[in-house]
């Protein structure tokens, strides 16, 4: 598949090279990033992470790593945009498996040193929250194609399910009386979907190992759709045929749909989804609102995938 090159943006919209000047000189070509990811009590968000070139680029800048790393939500360590960062620090993703069953010939457990053997590389995409703010992101993972290889999925697969981490004594979002959520968190894509190129399993970003913040060790990334189908911190997939669940989805279906592509045509019941605020060097608080692309600017390589729906129905 040819690289992505999305739409250019003006000058005035990007972030100042300098908020990510060097960061390349973080990676490190070679097996040292995997051998150290796989260590048990590492601290991964230290950690250099091996990867090559993925092929997958931007003409649009780099959100500041502060900002990617700072400003989250990640329900599971509270419910404000800088809880995840300053309450994540008891977490421990190493040692971390990673169950992958249901509708496959060959159901398997997979540590961290065979999720890295999977062939990490670096992609930069573009990651739009439904709260209608953006970064863009420089990603190191795997295809999750490559991980459904390995388990082969039955011909009566159609979906694929994901779960993530329950660990109270760890993640203080998930302990005390009032829960924001139910646990764990649950998501799910169309096989399809999930066997897309561009549908990656990050295990680091900005050439270091994931953040505790930002889903350790391992998250999903679907860039043509809204923020909550990221799932972080993922410790089963199963193969169904009939549609998971999907937690935004459950808790509140008028305003978070299964699919939850990325689509300005079609508003939040609480705000517009037209423009969007990207995050850059300012805190919060980015630059001003920019048009909202259909599929996230993705759409030559996905809409596809939804020929003869409705994508104002089935959003």
């Amino acid at each position: 598949m040819p690289p992505y090159r999305p739409a250019r943006i003006a000058g005035s919209e990007i972030t100042p090279e300098s908020s990510y000047f060097g960061r390349r000189d973080l990676l490190r070509l070679g097996a040292a990033g995997a051998v150290a990811l796989a260590t048990p009590g590492l601290a991964l968000a230290a950690t250099d992470l091996a990867a090559k070139p993925g092929g997958y680029g931007t003409d649009e800048q780099l959100t500041p790593e502060a900002d990617v790393t700072g400003i989250n939500n990640f329900y599971e360590f509270g419910t404000g945009k800088s809880d995840p960062a300053e309450k994540s620090g008891d977490f421990k993703p190493t040692p971390w498996t990673v169950k992958v069953d249901g509708m496959v010939a060959k159901p398997k457990t997979f540590d961290l040193d065979q999720l890295t053997a999977l062939g990490l590389e670096e992609r930069v995409y573009r990651m739009r929250c439904v709260e209608a703010w953006s970064m863009v992101i420089p990603w190191i993972g795997f295809p999750l194609a490559a991980l459904l290889d390995r388990v082969e999925p039955l011909g009566s697969a159609k979906y694929v399910a994901f779960e993530t981490v329950v660990r109270p004594e760890e993640m203080p979002g998930q302990r005390g009386l009032f829960q924001p959520l139910p646990w764990p968190y649950v998501e799910g894509l169309r096989l399809d979907e999930a066997r897309h190129p561009l549908t990656l399993l990050a295990m680091g970003l900005y050439g270091k190992t994931l953040p505790n913040q930002n889903g350790a060790p391992i998250r999903l990334v679907t860039p043509w759709k809204y923020g909550f189908k990221g799932i972080k911190s993922i410790v089963r997939i199963s193969l169904t045929e009939t549609e998971p669940p999907s937690t935004w989805n459950k808790l509140a279906p008028s305003e978070y749909g299964f699919y939850a592509n990325v689509n300005p045509e079609v508003d939040h019941p609480r705000w517009s989804q037209a423009t969007e605020n990207r995050i850059g060097g300012g805190g919060f608080f980015g630059s001003n609102d920019r048009p909202t692309l259909m599929f996230n600017g993705y759409g030559e390589e996905v809409a596809s995938l939804y020929a003869g729906m409705d994508l104002k129905a089935n959003f």
